[in-house]
């Protein structure tokens, strides 16, 4: 992994080259130096291992998600913020799994960072929701999941946004007490 100014030196350098091929009329080189320095631009924006952990996220492979994001040594030097922001959400999706104190860390600090699509802060909020329910934040919970109903513009996570809030319903429901007395028991 390249370190993000050491990218953009490299994108200088091989527009400098391509110019010099223009100018010497290797019209060909040039624009293949042109497309070259444009995938270190690329890479400035998105971070090859993130993009390797999401690919490997997606089979499921947690462990070799992880490793690939522990590759990174130097988070807050090494990454753009929206890249900091899409580490600390790939951190937490797979600490949550075990560790719900840790994710809400990592996704607090994805939240603050941003993130570059509506739908990956859309499911952040979701995951802290979640997290706010399990420990009894209620208010906090229903504010994170109007949030996220109000990102997912495309009701890609329509389903989980109603499955949570009918769990919390369900928790918030008002639990029938009785009398001590008969059988059946009265009511109050």
């Amino acid at each position: 992994m390249f370190h993000k100014n050491i990218k953009l030196v490299l994108t200088a350098l091989i527009v400098g080259l391509s110019v010099w091929q223009f100018a010497e009329g290797n019209i060909g080189n040039g624009i293949m130096y042109l497309l070259l320095s444009s995938v270190f631009v690329f890479l400035y924006f998105k971070n090859e291992m993130i993009l390797l952990a999401f690919l490997r996220l997606r089979k499921q492979d947690f462990v070799g998600a992880k490793s690939w994001l522990d590759k990174i040594k130097n988070p807050e030097g090494a990454l753009v913020t929206k890249q900091q922001g899409y580490y600390n959400y790939l951190n937490g999706l797979m600490v949550s799994q075990t560790n719900m104190n840790e994710a809400e860390k990592y996704f607090r600090k994805a939240e603050k960072l941003g993130l570059s699509m509506n739908a990956d802060m859309a499911m952040v909020k979701l995951n802290l929701a979640g997290v706010a329910m399990t420990k009894n934040r209620k208010r906090e919970a229903e504010t994170l999941l109007a949030e996220a109903k109000k990102l997912d513009k495309h009701n890609m996570l329509g389903d989980q946004i109603k499955m949570m809030q009918q769990q919390m319903k369900r928790a918030g429901a008002p639990r029938q007490q009785f009398t001590r007395g008969g059988r059946g028991g009265r009511m109050r």
